[in-house]
């Protein structure tokens, strides 16, 4: 008897320290992440600048490589690797943490995003501009270091006002055809209409708790809204009033997905979304006469015997043999060229998908992880071409848009993210921005020959990226990506700075002519 009564007190004890040991390992993980992943990810991992860090949103990172990434960072974002500051035991805890549900899942749907609306101007605004600049040469540009938002005179290089916008701005701002209106997505789902004529914020809403862009339909009167969190499309009218919620998931409803993004298919009155979970490319029709789409076992289509859907903001779903998670339109707006970006692949297979037929039609040779998305396309000859840069490769890639062969690999200073140019210019411009040694470099492509023909580099060590052209293709627009940065100006044709505007790390910058009249120079 005496000999329990010694084990049962020790066995007690054994017990507690295990216990007290784990929950001194979840406070400091809980620790470690609020130090070192909160101000990106959120403080309830809900998600920030960075993406949401939740096991619905780590569906394709295997919990070996999701350890690899805070080690090491990540190409393409910016994700710094961690492995200087924390032991592969605090990086696997971690990596359990962030695979660990959260119950229960904060919800998002209709109710929310309703009570969510923020009118800011009640009253109808003045259908004039309350300036004298040329309303369709305006420049809109995102500055990131204090979350603000510049409009710039494109005739004379000035600004002509800043506004304070909502934190975490992506994914590019989206125009109204008139180019009156300009709608803004930041990170943690709101959505900012904002009238450039008056120069004021009208209207606002939260579609989403994680979100990766916005599109704006070609007609003006709807707004679609990709979302990482929750799995879902949203609908909005022009006015930012709740008309749809799409959840996303697979034709079974077995396996939902975030939206990588939506984009305005405007010739053919549709949205077109890219589903970073699900091997499928959705296209929603905002055409109110759309044709019902099938969605079961059919008997006769002309009778319309068996199970529809009405084609009015409903999805049709292409089904893919790969995932597409950036793309590009063609011209004529019939096909997308689009790539996935599995991190587990050493190199990336593009494809290319008629939207009519409803499947590839052809594959593209495209290494490393192109960014498709900010892709531009010209004419050569009796020829039309597509490049794109490439995230975690030093190249550009030329694709034949006839016979969709890469015809040229054009090797460049480093990894780049954008690509610009115009149709009035014989050079597109590229940047290295996810290379360390050479983000201070932008590169110079004559469109002709195919070839580097400069180099610029206005401050040694500073990150130098995205352009974009005034209307009438003059002169070129380049952020000096910096709290101390500025617009940096350039004559499009001799390549000589023109003068320079302070701002506070200006990134994207969008010129609303170029976006409204669907340049070739620019992305759409």
């Amino acid at each position: 008897m005496s000999h329990w009564k010694i084990l049962i007190p020790a066995g007690f004890a054994a017990y507690f320290l295990v216990g007290m040991a784990q929950l001194a390992e979840a406070a400091d993980t809980s620790a470690n992440y609020q130090q070192h992943c909160a101000s990106c990810h959120g403080a309830d991992r809900l998600g920030g600048i960075g993406p949401a860090l939740l096991p619905e949103n780590l569906a394709r990172l295997r919990k070996p490589e999701a350890e690899k990434v805070i080690r090491e960072g990540r190409p393409a974002s910016q994700m710094l690797g961690f492995g200087d500051k924390l032991s592969a035991e605090e990086i696997k805890a971690l990596v359990d943490y962030a695979y660990t549900p959260i119950k229960p899942m904060p919800a998002w749907g209709e109710k929310e995003i309703t009570a969510s609306r923020i009118v800011h101007e009640k009253q109808p605004l003045p259908d004039k501009p309350v300036f004298k600049a040329d309303p369709l040469n305006l420049f809109v540009v995102v500055e990131s270091g204090d979350h603000h938002v510049s409009i710039l005179d494109g005739d004379k290089l000035e600004p002509i006002h800043r506004f304070q916008s909502r934190y975490a701005l992506h994914g590019g701002p989206k125009f109204t055809p008139d180019g009156r209106y300009v709608f803004f997505a930041s990170r943690d789902g709101w959505i900012t209409k904002f009238d450039l004529w008056n120069l004021k914020v009208v209207a606002e809403v939260r579609a989403g708790i994680n979100t990766r862009n916005a599109a704006v339909s070609g007609d003006g009167q709807w707004v679609a809204v990709a979302n990482y969190l929750p799995h879902s499309l949203v609908i909005l009218d022009a006015d930012l009033n709740f008309k749809k919620l799409l959840p996303v998931a697979d034709k079974e409803g077995k396996v939902s997905s975030r939206v990588s993004a939506v984009y305005d298919a405007s010739p053919r009155q549709s949205f077109v979304a890219a589903l970073k979970d699900v091997k499928e490319v959705w296209e929603i029709s905002y055409n109110p006469k759309a044709d019902d789409i099938p969605a079961g076992m059919i008997h006769d289509f002309k009778y319309k015997e068996g199970a529809f859907l009405p084609g009015f903001l409903n999805p049709v779903r292409t089904q893919l043999d790969d995932y597409l998670d950036d793309f590009y339109f063609t011209q004529g707006y019939d096909e997308v060229m689009g790539a996935s970006r599995n991190d587990a692949k050493a190199a990336v297979s593009g494809q290319v998908v008629n939207l009519d037929a409803r499947k590839k039609i052809a594959d593209l040779e495209l290494p490393g992880m192109p960014h498709l998305g900010s892709g531009i396309s010209w004419k050569m000859g009796d020829r039309t071409v597509m490049a794109t840069p490439n995230l975690n490769e030093g190249l550009v890639s030329i694709i034949d848009m006839q016979t969709w062969k890469t015809i040229k690999q054009i090797r460049t200073r480093g990894p780049g993210f954008f690509m610009r140019s115009h149709e009035n210019s014989r050079y597109a411009w590229t940047d290295s921005m996810m290379s360390k040694e050479f983000k201070d470099t932008m590169q110079i492509i004559d469109k002709e020959k195919l070839e580097i023909v400069a180099e610029l580099k206005p401050v040694p060590g500073k990150t130098f990226a995205h352009v974009e052209f005034t209307r009438d293709g003059k002169y070129v627009l380049a952020s000096l990506w910096d709290m101390d940065g500025a617009l940096i100006i350039y004559d499009a044709e001799t390549l000589k700075e023109v003068k320079r505007l302070p701002m506070k790390k200006p990134v994207g910058k969008y010129n609303v002519w170029n976006k409204v009249t669907k340049s070739e120079g620019t992305s759409h």
